[in-house]
């Protein structure tokens, strides 16, 4: 279908629905976000929700979520609002993370926004919750530089990059 093409998305030719079948392709490329069992709950230029059930394979010793979960969810959300911001292939090249709180709950969901972004790199924060009973708590903030890759490493999807999953 053509307007699932990342040339028809730079010219604003997809539908929403379309950028976010491509995002959810993406995802679904990345053998480590499948392993995790990650959701891309919405996607638009500049912004993504991504999702994930908390299993009990996720969590560490004390009952909530690793770690390392919660910093993935929060990188890979990062990436895709950086990738759809510049609209080119991309990867992390700095991130940070502030835990909260611990992540407790049947869920965690990650909101993340370009806050400003250029040709070659976005700075992009993201909000990390975790959803109990359908209630969010803030569980972790992060904020990364996401930088635009060579023409010749990328495929020209957007959102797709070491941050996601491919390092």
């Amino acid at each position: 279908m053509a307007s699932d093409r990342p040339t028809d998305m730079r010219s604003g030719m997809a539908s929403p629905e379309a950028f976010l079948a491509l995002g959810r392709q993406v995802l679904a490329n990345q053998p480590f976000s499948v392993l995790l069992g990650a959701e891309l709950a919405a996607l638009e230029p500049g912004r993504c929700e991504l999702s994930l059930a908390l299993t009990p394979q996720l969590l560490q010793q004390h009952g909530f979520a690793h770690g390392g979960v919660v910093s993935y969810l929060a990188d890979n959300a990062l990436t895709y609002a950086g990738g759809t911001a510049m609209q080119v292939p991309v990867v992390t090249s700095e991130f940070k993370i502030n835990y909260l709180r611990p992540a407790v709950g049947e869920r965690l969901l990650a909101r993340a926004e370009a806050v400003h972004h250029g040709k070659s790199q976005a700075v992009c924060r993201c909000e990390v919750f975790a959803v109990r009973g359908g209630q969010e708590k803030l569980c972790a903030v992060a904020q990364g530089t996401i930088a635009a890759l060579p023409a010749a490493a990328g495929q020209g999807v957007p959102g797709e990059g070491a941050a996601a999953g491919e390092d």
